[in-house]
């Protein structure tokens, strides 16, 4: 049976560890690898990126698998979740060996922060060592195929679409007998909505004949979004996040192509993106269960454009399960709470 989420993907595991009230906004995000890590690379394409251990990514350097993968809200001070994830993992002996004692790991655990201090009301509330080992413990205690929770959650507590409530969000297809999926957390400084139409720019992209909200729901729906835009002080420094993960058998040259690829599902969900005060940056995990057909060179241009297709899908669901938040930080109204289901 699928849940139409990440762990779509057989081993691989999420957990979340969210923080509110008394001025927090906060969480972070683990997905956790099969034992023995999986063949991970990244593409970074925001111009205000908040990341670690990216550079161990590279398909020129030495390190091939990676254990577990960070988002984490707080901004840069955020990426101290990591240190807890690494923790986790060096007790239980996951990670690079680089000795010959079985516990001579050094776990390389790559992370991205979204913008989200102060939402709360508290700047200086955010996720730290602990927050990351919980995120881990959570993911850990996962049966495999577990439903990933979606919305105001995790990475998601504090993430906005624009002036809208953002989340987290997961997807999952198959494609030529391979399982493709992503979670994303949606934190974007662009819209996420048409304002002329009141419909999610992922859903318009998919084509069909979509339902569109009636003029009057959509007229009122702009003066709701207008005040909520006066009421947050905040500035708009945001990111959006994302993990696509396939079983199939990937190099990190591919894995590298998949997570660029990937970015076209943000650029059709949400609108301007890659901006300067973005930090839009996803990871792509290949645990290797499935090989690719060697006669068949492009074979994994499926994979690629399943990669972006699902990526817009969890942005859809992350802006339709999110709650509206109002807090001494700021105020921001739900999709569903503006536009109805």
């Amino acid at each position: 049976m699928t849940v139409d989420g990440l762990t779509d993907v057989a081993g691989v595991r999420v957990g979340h560890a969210t923080r509110t009230g008394d001025g927090w906004l906060t969480g972070t995000t683990v997905v956790l690898a099969p034992e023995g890590g999986a063949v991970t690379a990244v593409d970074v394409r925001g111009g205000g990126p908040g990341t670690k251990e990216t550079d161990a990514l590279d398909p020129r350097n030495v390190v091939q698998r990676v254990e577990a993968v960070v988002l984490t809200g707080g901004s840069a001070y955020g990426l101290d979740a990591a240190s807890g994830v690494m923790a986790w993992l060096e007790e239980r002996g996951r990670g690079v060996r680089v000795g010959p004692d079985p516990t001579h790991v050094v776990p390389v655990v790559p992370a991205a922060c979204v913008f989200d201090l102060g939402r709360g009301g508290d700047f200086r509330a955010r996720p730290d060592a602990a927050t990351g080992r919980a995120a881990v413990e959570a993911a850990d205690s996962t049966a495999p195929g577990t439903a990933v929770a979606e919305g105001c959650v995790g990475a998601g507590t504090g993430a906005a679409l624009g002036v809208l409530k953002g989340g987290v969000g997961t997807a999952s297809t198959v494609v030529s007998g391979f399982t493709v999926a992503a979670l994303v957390v949606a934190n974007a400084a662009g819209s996420a909505v048409d304002p002329e139409t009141g419909m999610l720019y992922g859903e318009l992209a998919r084509g069909g004949r979509p339902d569109f909200p009636a003029d009057e729901v959509v007229e009122a729906a702009r003066r709701r979004l207008a005040e909520a835009a006066e009421r947050n002080p905040l500035p708009p420094l945001n990111t959006t996040l994302a993990v696509v993960a396939t079983d199939a058998v990937l190099s990190k040259a591919e894995a590298q192509k998949l997570a660029g690829t990937a970015h076209d599902g943000i650029a059709r969900a949400v609108r301007p993106v890659h901006l300067l005060n973005d930090g839009d940056t996803v990871f792509a995990m290949a645990t290797g269960e499935r090989p690719l057909d060697p006669g068949q060179p492009l074979a994994l241009n499926d994979l690629l454009a399943a990669g972006a297709d699902v990526v817009t899908r969890a942005i859809v669901r992350a802006a339709r399960a999110a709650d509206p938040v109002h807090t001494p930080g700021g105020s921001w109204p739900a999709y569903r709470e503006l536009y109805g289901e």
